[in-house]
């Protein structure tokens, strides 16, 4: 049950992990009028899930079945990851909850993965590990994590109506689960056949977003 309880604590929104502090690509998106409703929402986050979302929790997976790994991942993700903007926003969610795994899990790994500055498909995978998670639970967690926060942004930046964002998570639910079980499956072989799906449009929104003077998302 201890193990369940952590899935939960990684999950949850409210954990310190510095997940509120960004869009995901959304805010970007937003402004540029590419989501405007809840059908825009819907569509960009399902999006999101089969590109970003696929490769994240495929990392996340691996860095779980292999903490000792993880600078090897780290690599291997950095070059999936052409904007630089990108890669500083990963980094930085990746030391918020590589300090909260200090804390909560303290151990090797999460002490290699905070002294690394692992991105946090990386960081992420390594927690898991420390709550002895599995790699598909961590694939999931990632997946969740690559729609929940820009479904949370929303809120704010369009007005939506909170519960009707929850309802199109749960449409996605079904989606989460397909790709985290894709993305588990590679995380026992080689990291060159790791995913390497790509969403150009999320690059470069994250190379012009990181370039306002006023925004409300780090990313």
């Amino acid at each position: 049950m201890r193990a369940f309880t952590d899935l939960l604590m990684l999950a949850d929104g409210r954990f310190p992990a510095g997940g509120h502090a960004h869009s995901g690509g959304l805010e970007a998106a937003v402004a540029h009028g590419r989501v405007r409703d809840l059908d825009g929402l819907r569509a960009f986050l399902r999006g999101r899930l089969r590109t970003a979302g696929l490769v994240g929790a495929a990392f996340a997976a691996a860095a779980c079945a292999r903490p000792e790994a993880m600078e090897a991942l780290e690599e291997d993700l950095d070059a999936r990851t052409p904007s630089p903007a990108l890669r500083l926003a990963a980094r930085r969610q990746g030391r918020s909850l590589c300090r909260a795994a200090l804390v909560v899990w303290p151990g090797e790994h999460v002490t290699r993965a905070a002294k690394a500055r692992v991105s946090q498909p990386i960081a992420l995978g390594v927690a898991a590990h420390a709550a002895g998670l599995s790699p598909e639970e961590a694939a999931l967690l990632a997946a969740y994590h690559a729609v929940s926060g820009p479904a949370s942004a929303a809120v704010r930046l369009l007005g939506l109506d909170p519960y009707r964002v929850h309802a199109v998570l749960a449409e996605l639910a079904g989606e989460c689960d397909e790709v985290a079980r894709e993305a588990a499956t590679h995380a026992r072989g080689p990291v060159e056949d790791l995913p390497a799906a790509s969403a150009p449009l999320l690059d470069v929104s994250a190379e012009d977003h990181a370039a306002w003077e006023v925004r409300l998302f780090a990313s």
